[in-house]
């Protein structure tokens, strides 16, 4: 029987495929939080400095580049008051067999993720 994942499942997803980006680019992580409407998702440092970076989960037909400006503007305050930068790393994920279709556990899907998007 095919099982949909969740939300959480898909937000966790989402965080695994960009923790994994930011592990390989040399991000040390100072603070992980899984929960979607708790921000930031992500604290790294990196460079002598302070990364702040929002993880969001959107579903097939939605653009994983568009992002809540208000949020991210005040993310982006709170990083400068951090002497930090602010990121926005959105994360399109849908069923491979057909887009229309949720994503169901233990079968293919494809990632629509660009990397991070500086703020």
């Amino acid at each position: 029987m095919q099982k949909p994942l969740t939300e959480q499942e898909l937000h966790n997803l989402a965080m695994n495929i960009v923790g994994k980006q930011l592990e390989a680019d040399g991000f040390e992580f100072m603070g992980v939080n899984s929960k979607p409407k708790k921000n930031p998702q992500f604290v790294c440092f990196k460079e002598k400095q302070l990364h702040f970076i929002v993880v969001r989960m959107v579903s097939y037909p939605e653009n994983p580049q568009n992002y809540d400006v208000k949020l991210m503007e005040k993310i982006k305050k709170h990083a400068i008051g951090f002497k930090g930068k602010a990121y926005f790393a959105g994360v399109g994920l849908s069923n491979a067999q057909d887009q229309t279709l949720p994503v169901y556990l233990n079968e293919d899907y494809i990632v629509d993720y660009d990397g991070l998007i500086e703020i």
